[in-house]
């Protein structure tokens, strides 16, 4: 089914026809699909896992009042603009089709705030909110904004809002905390393991956006600007893709610790990992059999596996070890397949001689995955 082109009304608390700024171009519609079929492996497995876990919901549920969220939505109400049909009808018309084509029941409220900062979030224990800044607002073409309000929405419908909230509870929690010997270390650890999840939730939600505005080149554009600013007459995709390649491939074995700890204190990946990844995944047999009307369905979401779940996180990553071109991930294969000589690989590898060159290894540094 796709999307009319024609303008069409939404019910007030739920999804109809999008509203009047719709492309001219057909998109597909996805009637009742489950965020699993877009969401990035390691973030399906968690959040299958949560579903599952019996009085989840109560236990977040009890945490409402412990967690600033009234305080954020009284914020937001108060100092923001809210989207709707006579304030920002364009962002209004977008958020409409973005939760018609993910068949999402209720229209989440959707806030622009003054901040000149490029950015947006989705949050709320019980029903989640959209925020966009009038930095990302200002920046963003039309068909890259839809991209955008299609990665929120895709939030929305995984539940990523609840975690989020939580995210940004306990790292707000752990500065007050910092003074308690021990108890900012257990704090962090916790912030530590929510922000490698929710760096895979973007993932996932990038993958959101895409099915919404089902247009590549659009979403690479707006991650682009996201990293140069709005100068798209002085970029060009494929370079920017090539960063992608150089930053997972070079250096030796100190770069690969510094980009761990580069990424460590982030909730997003680079922008660079994030275009090459949806890149690779719009060019993925996943990502057809999606567009062809083939995917799973919310209906079907209470007898998903954990197992199964957790199985396909663990291949993943397998895989990502295998085909990376990282120089530590190329050790690890080394070391997995006891490959010999592993003092001197190593060696080699921190030094950076020899990082390219022999068994396992990985693709000669000029190599192009594009």
């Amino acid at each position: 089914m796709t999307v009319p082109n024609e303008s069409g009304g939404a019910g007030e608390s739920g999804t109809g026809t999008p509203g009047g700024t719709v492309p001219s171009r057909s998109r597909r519609r996805f009637p009742g699909i489950s965020s699993r079929a877009y969401e990035h492996p390691a973030d399906r497995s968690a959040l299958v896992a949560l579903r599952k876990l019996s009085g989840f919901d109560t236990v977040f549920k009890a945490l409402s009042g412990l967690l600033p969220e009234r305080s954020l939505r009284l914020l937001f109400l108060s100092d923001s603009v809210r989207v709707g049909e006579r304030q920002f009808p364009h962002l209004n018309d977008m958020l409409r089709d973005a939760c018609y084509i993910l068949d999402l029941e209720k229209v989440p409220p959707m806030y622009v705030n003054q901040d000149p900062q490029p950015n947006a979030m989705c949050i709320g224990l019980d029903e989640p909110i959209i925020v966009v800044t009038t930095g990302l607002v200002e920046l963003l073409d039309e068909e890259e904004m839809r991209a955008v309000v299609g990665h929120e929405v895709g939030h929305a419908l995984s539940g990523h809002s609840v975690y989020r909230t939580v995210l940004l509870f306990l790292t707000s929690l752990a500065l007050r905390v910092a003074w308690i010997p021990l108890g900012n270390v257990a704090i962090m650890a916790i912030v530590t393991a929510l922000r490698e999840w929710f760096r895979k939730s973007e993932l996932s939600a990038d993958r959101a956006g895409l099915l919404v505005g089902q247009d590549l080149q659009a979403s690479m554009r707006g991650l682009m600007k996201l990293a140069g600013g709005n100068h798209l007459h002085e970029m060009n995709v494929d370079e920017f893709l090539k960063q992608a390649d150089e930053y997972e491939a070079g250096g030796d074995l100190r770069d690969s610790v510094l980009k761990i700890l580069n990424v460590l204190p982030r909730t997003h990946p680079f922008t660079t990992v994030r275009a090459a990844e949806l890149r690779k995944w719009a060019a993925s047999r996943d990502y057809q059999r999606i567009m062809d009307g083939h995917y799973p369905r919310r209906e079907e979401d209470k007898d998903t596996s954990v197992y199964e779940s957790f199985k396909e996180s663990a291949n993943h990553y397998a895989d990502s070890v295998k085909s990376s071109k990282d120089p530590l991930m190329g050790l690890i294969r080394d070391i997995s397949t006891g490959a010999g000589d592993i003092g001197g690989k190593l060696r080699d590898r921190f030094t950076g001689s020899g990082a390219r060159s022999g068994p396992g290894s990985g693709p000669e540094p000029d190599s192009d995955q594009g």
